[in-house]
């Protein structure tokens, strides 16, 4: 438990726009808010107005030269367009991403560090913060040159922190079959390595220390936090300093509740409740979101459909209800199982309410979250945009009809729930302000 008398703190979040890194944020700094400590919200622009009611500092931060309509945006916008625009990506294996995905996303994340670099020494000038989180997957130097402790995030699977034992990160390749990795480093470093070494020069140049090679965010931190359960985690391959602690989950307390309509409440004694989700971003792929609705629409089953940014292109069947956004963590815990991109909100959340999952990947770490579920036997894999329309049916027969796997999962879900992952990674950044505070830094 963290000291109630601890001194309020001046606390700065700094996330990556989009909403899985954003929420995440959300649910600690609310935390650390209802404890006394003020919080700092420095967000992407088209974030404007939606933190300030929740009771943080809003300071906003554009990417980029801001466009001739800015203010009209809905929130993490830049990134639904960035991957609406680049799906078709997703249809190639991981290895051939790197080229033509990874890369070009790290670059997009990089020139948005450098473009709002100055705006963020002015916020961090204004506000003087007793620590610093980064939810992000590219370091912002000004975040680390302020003399206040920093506090990293990994929000995406705890493959971003790479190690030889373990899956390279992106590639969704097997944990027990080693012989694809090299070959996927490999090209990994030719993809990256340039644009890596100039990004580490301007970072050094900003006055930040070197970054380790190949890796885009800094390991000598104050304390770095990661999102994953025990029960799902690596680190008997891939062990970890005493700066890292593990949440096992972080669920938001901020999502408004949510009651099951009629349509889906009111159901066949035979049929399940199901929720299905591609995600803020994945969303964005109305073809997809399409044919999953068609086949779904043919089962005996309810759903409730989180429709995403291109929610008037989806027309629901009779069975299904939905929304362009829904109260997540209020929708899981009322539903039989989950169909989803393999976000790591989205896993990590149905883990903690101990419901099986489907996952259909489409980019960056899904993948690997995907892969993870499917061998541990927490749910299936499909092939996002090869399977046949009888699999993902069968898929999801086969996972309501197994009651010891769903029984597993309850036990599962509960033994999360009680390490109460939101308050450990809070307590740490608590803890990380009140050691600067009272040496006087």
């Amino acid at each position: 438990m963290a000291d109630p008398q601890t001194t309020p703190l001046t606390i700065m979040f700094w996330p990556e726009s989009a909403y899985g890194p954003t929420n995440q944020c959300i649910g600690l700094a609310a935390i650390l808010r209802d404890r006394g400590h003020t919080i700092v919200f420095a967000a992407e622009s088209s974030w404007a107005g939606k933190l300030s009611p929740l009771g943080f500092v809003e300071e906003l931060v554009d990417l980029a030269e801001p466009a001739a309509d800015a203010g009209t945006e809905d929130a993490g916008k830049f990134w639904t367009d960035f991957i609406a625009e680049t799906a078709p990506e997703f249809r190639k294996p991981t290895v051939e991403q790197l080229e033509s995905f990874v890369a070009p996303t790290y670059q997009a994340l990089i020139d948005g560090a450098k473009y709002c670099e100055p705006r963020l020494r002015d916020i961090i000038a204004t506000h003087h913060p007793d620590v610093i989180v980064e939810d992000n997957v590219v370091l912002f130097p000004a975040l680390v040159t302020a003399g206040a402790p920093f506090v990293r995030i990994v929000s995406c699977s705890p493959l971003e922190v790479p190690g030889p034992g373990v899956p390279p990160p992106f590639s969704g390749l097997p944990s027990a079959d080693p012989s694809k990795w090299d070959a996927y480093r490999a090209e990994f470093d030719r993809t990256h390595r340039a644009m890596w070494a100039d990004f580490d020069a301007w970072v050094q140049a900003q006055g930040a220390p070197p970054l380790p090679d190949l890796e885009f965010m800094p390991r000598a931190n104050a304390a770095s936090l990661y999102v994953y359960p025990a029960e799902a985690d690596y680190l008997d391959a891939r062990p970890l300093d005493e700066t890292w602690t593990r949440m096992d989950s972080s669920v938001r307390e901020t999502d408004g509740d949510f009651a099951l309509p009629a349509e889906v409440a009111d159901r066949p004694h035979d049929s399940a409740l199901i929720y299905l989700s591609l995600g803020s971003l994945g969303g964005a792929d109305v073809d997809l979101m399409r044919r999953l609705v068609a086949i779904l629409g043919t089962t005996r089953h309810r759903f409730i459909v989180s429709k995403g940014p291109q929610a008037d292109q989806i027309t629901l069947p009779d069975n299904m209800v939905g929304a362009q956004m829904l109260p997540q963590t209020k929708v899981i815990p009322q539903v039989d199982l989950v169909i989803s991109h393999g976000g790591n909100n989205t896993t990590t959340e149905a883990l903690h309410f101990g419901k099986p999952l489907v996952v259909l990947p489409l980019f960056w770490d899904q993948y690997e979250n995907a892969q993870r579920v499917d061998e541990l036997g927490f749910g299936v894999r499909l092939g996002t945009y090869s399977f046949a329309d009888a699999e993902l049916v069968d898929a999801v027969e086969r996972l309501l009809a197994d009651t010891d796997l769903r029984a597993r999962l309850d036990t599962m879900g509960a033994a999360i729930r009680d390490r109460d992952g939101l308050r450990v990674g809070a307590d740490v950044i608590e803890r990380v302000g009140a050691r600067h505070r009272h040496s006087g830094a």
